[in-house]
């Protein structure tokens, strides 16, 4: 699937199925799926992403500095699936899945070729934000607009990284 080069503005929707490619000091690419993610501002570009310390991919983000934030399409979903629930620790999950990438033309980090959607990101600043829960005031007082409800056995994640994304974001046409 060829991408090309825009000056969108980014604006992403809470939430969305993302995954997060990243490229080790060996050369070794990994990926996993991130359930944080977030615009932080829109001038200068910037995004949120939540990556567990826990995470296998969290020290190669740290250690490198960058990643590719990739928006898969529902015709995606065994690999996602695949992805959200391997380590790369214990395995290649690009070749046991049979993952499509390429380099990332601004970092050093894999574009998943078949997710229509890749943003290239260099690591601006990282927070260490605590577990992510709200905390129930008086439920009489609540209106909620939307149902949330947990599926996952992991816990939220406990690792914010503020990223700048280069002004480009490369979209599938």
């Amino acid at each position: 699937m060829k991408k090309l080069a825009s000056n969108t503005v980014l604006c992403i929707q809470p939430l969305p199925q993302t995954i997060v490619s990243c490229r080790d000091k060996d050369g070794k690419n990994n990926a996993l799926v991130v359930g944080f993610v977030a615009n932080a501002s829109l001038d200068p570009v910037m995004v949120m992403v939540g990556i567990t310390p826990a995470r296998y991919s969290h020290h190669i983000v740290k250690e490198s500095g960058c990643f590719v934030i990739n928006f898969p399409k529902k015709s995606y979903k065994k690999e996602y699936n695949y992805l959200g629930s391997a380590s790369g620790r214990d395995e290649d999950k690009f070749a046991k899945a049979d993952i499509k990438w390429e380099d990332a033309t601004y970092v050093d980090a894999p574009i998943l070729t078949d997710c229509p959607v890749s943003i290239e990101c260099s690591v601006v600043d990282s927070i260490v934000s605590g577990l992510v829960l709200p905390k129930q005031q008086c439920v009489s007082s609540i209106n909620p607009v939307m149902k949330w409800r947990w599926t996952g056995p992991v816990a939220p994640s406990t690792f914010m990284m503020r990223l700048q994304a280069k002004y480009h974001l490369p979209i599938c046409l």
